[in-house]
């Protein structure tokens, strides 16, 4: 191709690529590991319009930690609706961590009424008694960050946790305390290990786009 063809071809084309998108930057991610408390078994007892088990205690469910990077960041679109059941008298998830906005449905798969409360100053709220065949499924919107602690009036055993974040950016470790946190912006974040409600732990980190950086928290 001679000189002046190959400048004609520039000048036809400048103006197309100029107009094309440009593609986003791809995401960071950080792994590792947290370190988790030991899990405790909860004592089953006689209830208020029902007999649980006379004794014993119900396994509790192994401790999770949310790993999450505080910041501001521009609008993800609507917030989801997710689930947190109640079945085989246990919440499912036991720890359940939400962008603000979003609602949750407290479906019943127990052949007994549950009543879903929280004192917790976030979010009060007391969905009252309903079983499995009760329509429609009671919700609740969190529209404010924090820690909201979930029991059952009936089955005082019965214990869950939502974490409220104003970050689109969270995972839940598994049992093991590994977690896989992708699809990152690049900058300076502080990056935080919620483990339970008096214990936080933060490092502060630099991501690059496309890499890939690892975070313990002992």
């Amino acid at each position: 191709m001679n000189r002046v063809l190959r400048v004609k071809l520039l000048r036809l084309l400048g103006p197309l690529v100029a107009a094309l998108p440009a593609l986003p930057a791809p995401g960071a991610e950080i792994v590792g590991r947290v370190e988790l408390p030991k899990a405790h078994g909860a004592p089953v007892k006689t209830q208020n319009y029902e007999v649980v088990a006379s004794s014993g205690t119900i396994p509790a469910p192994k401790p999770l930690a949310v790993v999450y990077i505080d910041g501001e960041f521009p609008p993800t679109g609507p917030a989801p609706t997710v689930q947190l059941v109640q079945k085989g008298l246990t919440f499912i998830p036991a720890l359940l961590a939400i962008q603000v906005g979003t609602k949750v449905e407290f479906p019943n798969f127990d052949d007994l009424y549950h009543n879903v409360f929280s004192f917790s100053p976030p979010k009060r709220f007391d969905l009252g008694r309903y079983r499995t065949e009760d329509r429609p499924v009671p919700s609740q919107v969190f529209d404010k960050p924090g820690l909201i602690t979930l029991r059952c009036e009936i089955h005082s055993h019965m214990r869950g946790q939502i974490l409220v974040l104003n970050t689109p950016h969270f995972v839940v470790t598994d049992e093991s305390g590994r977690f896989r946190l992708a699809g990152l912006p690049a900058g300076k974040f502080t990056v935080k290990a919620w483990i339970d409600s008096t214990t936080t732990r933060e490092r502060t980190v630099e991501l690059l786009p496309g890499a890939t950086l690892t975070v313990d928290f002992p």
